[in-house]
């Protein structure tokens, strides 16, 4: 069997057209394509649950089509601060989204992939953003700001709790948001601006 013809995990056509490697250096094309072919496979679900049930369409399992559709992106030529380069996204489009597909996929920096991240099997049964302030016998908010770990407060419920740093992180999303304005999706940016977090998130 020619080696064109050999699915990539088990889902992927690689074809003929666009090669994945030049000069031993593997393209950033290729290995983003692979990357989202791996977590629709079990073997990612069995690693990291986040992505159990994750698929793509079927255009996106042809390189051909994919490479074609990357060189098409805002943000797939860009580095954020660190010179890493952008992530393909597919959350921010449609929230929870599962499917890798050239509708609901954009690029994003990492900043802002882990901004929308929420850490469920990390923080118990507590809302995002809440826990349980032992000393104080109070339920208190806490949020990143960008560079540390903020205390926003100390409440007696947990929703009082959870409304504060909804507050909080809404409109530290928003700050985000205008900080890449330029540099991302303008689908992207307006899901950034409409974004709500959710006491089930």
């Amino acid at each position: 069997m020619k080696k064109s013809n050999v699915l990539v995990y088990g889902i992927g056509i690689k074809g003929m057209k666009y090669p994945a490697v030049i000069n031993d250096n593997i393209l950033d094309e290729y290995r983003a394509w692979r990357s989202f072919l791996f977590r629709c496979t079990e073997t990612c679900w069995s690693r990291q649950e986040a992505y159990k049930g994750t698929s793509c369409s079927e255009n996106f399992k042809y390189y051909e089509f994919f490479y074609e559709w990357y060189h098409k992106q805002v943000g797939h030529l860009e580095r954020d601060e660190t010179g890493r380069k952008y992530h393909l996204d597919k959350d921010i489009l449609v929230k929870g989204n599962k499917v890798y597909s050239e509708d609901t996929c954009v690029f994003l920096p990492q900043k802002i992939n882990s901004l929308l991240v929420s850490c469920k099997a990390n923080r118990g049964d507590l809302p995002i953003g809440v826990c349980w302030h032992k000393a104080n016998e109070k339920y208190t908010a806490q949020g990143w700001d960008g560079k540390h770990r903020k205390t926003i407060g100390y409440y007696s419920s947990v929703e009082d709790a959870f409304l504060a740093y909804k507050t909080f992180k809404e409109a530290y999303i928003k700050q985000v948001a205008e900080q890449y304005k330029s540099q991302i999706d303008e689908r992207a940016y307006q899901a950034l601006l409409n974004y709500t977090v959710e006491i089930t998130d």
